[in-house]
């Protein structure tokens, strides 16, 4: 029997895969899902010109102490690298210098004045304090100041219980698990009782917290943070806290142009490009919210709010679209930003 040749048969319509056939569709929403969890990547790194930030969020998290010794000109370059906090940047690097310079003066046995590197950071959310924090925690353990540099973040909830004699043992082991490391308290004047509600559980962690700071002096900083004026009254409010804490850290409001810079690493970090209209429109959005900021403007979180919105309506409006191309899933456009404005 002849052999068929099968590769010269021409191709019935029942051969041909439809052009809007499932498969072609799944493919599209895969590009699109892929796209959105770069957002969402993109969007927990608000405060770097680079990469590289870690910016954590999570009360209570501890960081893992590194592995591997932190190289300090790697940890400066970081540093370097935040978008603004230029007062911060230098303040940090003298504080280092400073560090460094007593080291070698122990080396050739001189004497030092009494250290205390317990910090005050003030400023409103999102403008890198938690950041700044991590930084210094692994910079001093690069300089030999902690055993571990590690990062362990609480808040009131993390410190306070709720019945007698239990604060003082919820303090003692937040402090523990932040021994060789830094102790990180948001909000810290809610340990203040004119600031707390209901009980005075609060003054009980004050008093556990400077027992441990004195306790574990040469391996353990403590960074109190929070909105500047309530932060300068609970620290003035207790004569412990005053002379420990006298290093202060004032962060600023990032600016019109700062906010558009935290945007648009977003944006580039996940592979989005705007065009020209939604340029415009977002340098016009940042400068007119910063103009009409208030106490409650939240800075770097309000950007990353801001662009998660915009992968929101990004994707709605390429979900719509049949036949969508490469550069639909990655054009932003003003329209989108506009509506995320709404949201």
């Amino acid at each position: 029997m002849e052999e068929i040749n099968t590769k010269n048969i021409e191709k019935t319509p029942n051969n041909i895969k439809p052009p809007g056939a499932y498969p072609d569709r799944l493919s599209g929403f895969t590009d699109i899902i892929g796209t959105i969890n770069k957002a969402e990547n993109a969007a927990k790194e608000p405060l770097y010109e680079t990469s590289s930030l870690k910016e954590k969020n999570n009360i209570g998290k501890k960081e893992p102490a590194s592995t591997e010794k932190n190289n300090l000109d790697d940890l400066l370059e970081e540093l370097e690298s935040l978008v603004g906090l230029e007062n911060i940047k230098q303040n940090v690097k003298s504080l280092i210098n400073y560090v460094k310079v007593r080291e070698l003066r122990e080396e050739n046995k001189l004497p030092n004045p009494p250290l205390s590197l317990h910090m005050v950071f003030t400023g409103k959310p999102g403008t890198g304090k938690t950041t700044v924090a991590r930084i210094i925690a692994e910079l001093y353990e690069a300089i030999g100041v902690l055993s571990k540099g590690h990062l362990v973040e609480v808040d009131r909830s993390g410190l306070v219980a709720g019945f007698v004699g239990q604060t003082a043992i919820k303090t003692s082991e937040a402090v523990e698990s932040a021994l060789g490391g830094i102790l990180f308290i948001d909000e810290a004047y809610a340990l203040s009782p004119d600031m707390s509600s209901g009980n005075d559980y609060g003054r009980e962690a004050i008093e556990t917290l400077i027992k441990m700071m004195e306790d574990h002096r040469n391996d353990l900083i403590i960074i109190a943070a929070g909105y500047n004026e309530p932060m300068e009254r609970f620290i003035s409010s207790n004569p412990g806290l005053e002379s420990r804490f006298n290093r202060y850290f004032y962060f600023e409001d990032y600016n019109s142009e700062e906010l558009y810079d935290i945007f648009n690493n977003m944006c580039k970090k996940s592979e989005y490009i705007l065009s020209d209209d939604a340029i415009t429109y977002a340098r016009e959005h940042f400068n007119r919210n910063y103009e009409n900021r208030d106490e409650n403007f939240s800075n770097a979180r309000y950007v990353r709010n801001f662009f998660e919105n915009i992968v929101a309506v990004h994707s709605d409006r390429i979900s719509s679209i049949n036949g969508h191309t490469r550069e639909d899933l990655v054009k932003v456009i003003s329209k989108d930003l506009e509506k995320a404005a709404e949201m």
